[in-house]
């Protein structure tokens, strides 16, 4: 330890002062340190451990040292994209990636890692060094905040959303026909797998189809399923959806799209749950639950006598409307942090987020495509951004089609009204805390309350 410390410190250290640091003081500086800290050698094994390291893990310093790290951390990303190996591979630091590791007794720890490799002055890589601090009350904090703005699978704060939680408990312990409405890609069918969840039905089958992606000549045998000879290729009995689907929920998507010829057919089976295969006469009985999704308004549709009005009154018993994401600009910021830490655990791209006027940007973008184009553009920005944050230039192209180097569409030609925005929306993730909102956007407190006063931001209006 003495030795790796005077090769990689003293010399750099003779630049800035006139007499070098005593390398045996090192030891003693790393152990005041709250935030754990060890160095390993080119082959990850570690040589040295502070006392934070030992406090937070477990391990005993004797216990680690001339081990590899990944025995000892088995950490989330160990068999995927070590930081600490990165960085000692590419001479480059990695800072702040959030992973998982066991500590001495077995418990899983979440912790943030910052990595560098350790170069003598003469360009010597001795190994790389790691410097690790505890995140779990911290992530027990998002977890709490998490859970306000969460039901199961589903993200959101806005009033609208929050009315939609309330609702889905109550509605999942019925078996009435539920009917959810909602533009393309809000998320209907994470809806109905919510209320499926939910249910008493949750150990059945989640089956689901989509009535506009069916044959309308294969739209009947898929449903109801067919008996031998029904048709010259059916050689033997093949059950259909609803079969599948017994003893848990079917879900008809797109259901403005079924052919008016099955209407009548579906109009029947959901009125007693009974159906007869295609080519068969024996009448079966299904014990499932329909719940249908649209992105049509079918109430025009039955004046222009496009869908059948009893069969509209039969599905209608509850209805469920998801407002399109352009309605509910609070909730993007909580669906980018998930898709950033969906798309940072497949990728193992070091990525913490958006950058502040990224961040504005999306929060008055309109989101034509909804809850899917927002996913499909945190997933195209992990493919090109090669830092830390995503920029602005990572999301532009997917939603302005500009070439690079273009000019920002207005309003975003005003950078205050994108730093004004970007401040709302770091208090907005917070609670309104200011601490913690200077900590996201990488400010001091100070500089936060001098902007907040310059824009006219009210933390107490942004929750």
């Amino acid at each position: 330890m003495k030795e790796l410390l005077r090769q990689c410190s003293v010399g750099r250290y003779n630049r800035y002062m006139t007499q070098p640091l005593d390398s045996r003081y090192f030891p003693l500086v790393l152990d005041v340190l709250d935030q754990g800290v060890f160095t390993v050698d080119q082959t990850t094994c570690i040589t040295s451990f502070n006392k934070a390291a030992e406090r937070i893990t477990g391990y005993r310093c004797a216990e680690v040292v001339g081990r590899k790290c990944s025995e000892v951390f088995q950490s989330s990303l160990c068999d995927q994209v070590c930081p600490l190996r990165l960085s000692i591979q590419s001479r480059e630091a990695v800072r702040n990636r959030q992973v998982h590791i066991r500590t001495r007794e077995g418990r899983p720890l979440p912790i943030s890692v910052s990595t560098a490799p350790l170069v003598t002055a003469r360009g010597r890589l001795l190994g790389g060094v790691e410097v690790f601090r505890d995140m779990s009350q911290i992530v027990d904090y998002q977890r709490r905040l998490g859970t306000r703005y969460r039901l199961v699978d589903i993200i959101g704060k806005s009033p609208a959303m929050q009315k939609i939680f309330e609702l889905l408990p109550l509605v999942a312990q019925s078996d009435s026909t539920l009917v959810v409405t909602g533009a393309s890609g809000t998320g209907k069918e994470l809806v109905a797998r919510t209320v499926h969840s939910l249910s008493p039905r949750r150990k059945g089958p989640f089956v689901a189809i989509n009535c506009a992606a069916v044959p309308e000549t294969l739209i009947e045998s898929e449903l109801f399923g067919y008996a031998k000879g029904a048709f010259t290729d059916a050689r033997s009995n093949r059950p259909g959806r609803i079969a599948i689907a017994e003893g848990g929920t079917l879900f008809l998507d797109e259901i403005g799209d079924l052919p008016r010829s099955m209407q009548v057919k579906v109009l029947r089976f959901l009125q007693d749950r009974r159906y007869e295969p295609l080519g068969s006469s024996k009448t079966l009985r299904a014990d499932v639950r329909v719940i249908a999704a649209t992105n049509q308004d079918l109430l025009p549709m039955v004046r222009r006598h496009e869908f059948r009005e009893d069969l509209y009154f039969r599905l209608n018993v509850v209805q469920i409307d998801i407002p399109p994401l352009s309605q509910r600009p609070e909730d993007v910021p909580l669906l980018i942090d998930h898709y950033v830490k969906v798309f940072r655990d497949c990728t193992g791209k070091p990525i913490d987020g958006l950058s502040d006027e990224a961040m504005a940007y999306l929060i008055s973008y309109p989101f034509p495509g909804n809850v899917r184009e927002l996913e499909n553009l945190i997933e195209r920005a992990f493919i090109l951004c090669q830092s830390s944050r995503i920029g602005i230039e990572h999301v532009l192209p997917a939603t302005a089609n500009l070439s690079p180097g273009a000019h920002l569409p207005e309003p975003y030609l005003n950078t205050g009204a994108l730093q004004a925005a970007a401040v709302r929306t770091a208090l907005a993730r917070n609670e309104g805390n200011q601490t913690r909102a200077a900590a996201d956007l990488g400010i001091h407190r100070t500089t936060l309350i001098r902007r907040m006063k310059r824009w006219g931001v009210d933390s107490r209006r942004v929750t």
